[in-house]
């Protein structure tokens, strides 16, 4: 079992859905648990939730597709905790478009905090994971890898990332560095509630599911926390589905956009 004890975690994105149960398990497993995004409100949410039941976390506002607010982010985390062990980036944008109507404006969008903001993260993090031995897991996408109408920027994007996670993994590996990423199929967070508002829209999503259910924040969360401890410390470069089969099903197809 993954054990985080004096260590030191920071998850972009880390006030809601994936991010959210990502901290939430990390605290559970003794890591001292830095959260960041855009808004602030979600963020404290997850950090009383955290110290309510005597853990130990800290909520930083920050635009990671600003990258110096990034810096600022990390030597904050340096300043108040002295290491940082674990990098989770799950902080993302979608914007959705078909080819041949997408904006300009809107491809450049899907890229900013996905691609950039992913890139900004990994970068002011390696020295300090470095000195830790530490490690990065992103967070993908099956539309990365199987064709999704309306979703081209974003899987784009996060083709981009899984590039990133490889190429990482291998200029990192000589000093120690392991860098992976998930890549989640349907999971139930507030994006996904949206579009499958009622039974008989669920029903459907389910169905196109091997195991015939969508999936919850908090098994993606199992996920990352296992790949980034030392119960994984062989594993990198690795893009693991987290889709209840789903990729493996349709491996030539498309995925619906309930999916992204």
């Amino acid at each position: 079992m993954a054990n985080y004890k004096n260590k030191v975690a920071l998850v972009s994105g880390g006030g809601t859905g994936i991010g959210e149960a990502t901290a939430l398990l990390l605290a559970r497993l003794g890591a001292k648990v830095v959260v960041c995004g855009r808004r602030t409100e979600p963020l404290q949410q997850v950090v009383q939730g955290i110290t309510g039941s005597g853990g130990e976390a800290l909520a930083l506002a920050c635009d990671i597709a600003d990258e110096a607010q990034v810096k600022v982010l990390i030597n904050a985390v340096i300043d108040r905790y002295g290491q940082l062990d674990l990098l989770v980036n799950n902080a993302t944008l979608l914007e959705a478009s078909l080819i041949d109507q997408h904006p300009t404006d809107i491809w450049h969008k899907n890229f900013t905090v996905t691609v950039d903001g992913t890139l900004f993260m990994m970068r002011e993090a390696y020295p300090h994971l470095v000195k830790t031995q530490g490690s990065v897991v992103n967070v993908s996408s099956i539309v990365a890898q199987l064709g999704t109408p309306y979703m081209t920027g974003y899987a784009a994007a996060k083709g981009a990332v899984n590039s990133m996670t490889r190429n990482a993994a291998i200029e990192w590996a000589p000093a120690g560095v392991r860098v992976n990423a998930v890549v989640p199929g349907a999971i139930l967070t507030e994006p996904t509630k949206a579009v499958v508002p009622d039974e008989g829209s669920k029903k459907y999503l389910e169905s196109l599911i091997p195991m015939r259910r969508i999936g919850g924040p908090e098994e993606v969360a199992e996920a990352i926390v296992f790949l980034g401890s030392s119960a994984a410390s062989y594993i990198t470069g690795v893009l693991l589905p987290v889709d209840g089969g789903r990729q493996n099903e349709l491996s030539m197809g498309a995925v619906s956009m309930e999916e992204a």
